[in-house]
């Protein structure tokens, strides 16, 4: 099944929508684990909290020239595109982790956002990879 990629203008600013699967699959996954190594159950637990918080406060927002990073409709980081040396998007056909590279340094996101308008963004706008 293909997924097709959402229909964006170059110049439209576009915020990704969350995604809690990754923070679902860990909370859940820490259930059984539970029965064999309590004390791991836990930190895969909290670690899977912790990305549903994440999820639920941190907004990605394309625009025309950068990927500005939003906690709770404050700025907090602000990435320019002509920065960036490539991109990547790890995990396939479920997206967990999203790769890119600036000339100053490099950058590992889980994907708790909409992956699909994740790609249709990087794709118009960054053309570096």
């Amino acid at each position: 099944m293909t997924v097709s990629s959402p229909q964006i203008q170059p110049t439209q600013v576009v915020e990704l929508s969350p995604s809690y699967v990754i923070p679902a699959v860990l909370v859940l996954a820490a259930i059984p684990l539970f029965l064999v190594r309590p004390w791991i159950a836990g930190i895969v637990a909290l670690f899977g909290l912790f990305l549903m918080v994440q999820a639920a406060t941190i907004r990605l927002r394309f625009t025309e020239s950068d990927l500005d990073v939003y906690r709770s409709n404050q700025l907090i980081r602000r990435f320019p595109y002509r920065e960036w040396l490539n991109w990547r998007i790890f995990g396939q056909p479920v997206p967990i982790l999203f790769y890119f590279r600036e000339v100053k340094s490099i950058h590992f996101l889980p994907i708790l956002f909409d992956p699909n308008t994740l790609r249709a963004c990087l794709e118009q706008r960054c053309r570096c990879s």
